[in-house]
């Protein structure tokens, strides 16, 4: 399973600030623009835009919380 903690670089305990700022230095650093819009480029922004819509939104972090914690036995795995 996708651990999207760790593509953000953040703990589990994030706050939504800690995430926001998380995926903000990644898009920055990860970005096809400034990746020669190279399709790898493109992919790693999908995975942490992806990352960031999920746990920014406080329904679908819980959901995934509780599919990590399912599939690793915790949610700091």
């Amino acid at each position: 399973m996708v651990n999207y903690y760790k593509i953000l670089k953040v703990s589990p305990t994030a706050s939504l600030a800690e995430i926001k700022s998380a995926y903000r230095r990644l898009a920055r650093k990860l970005h096809p623009d400034v990746n020669g819009n190279s399709e790898k480029a493109t992919e790693d922004f999908a995975i942490i835009a992806k990352a960031y819509e999920i746990l920014s939104d406080v329904q679908e972090r819980s959901f995934f919380d509780k599919q990590l914690t399912k599939a690793n036995g915790s949610i700091h795995s």
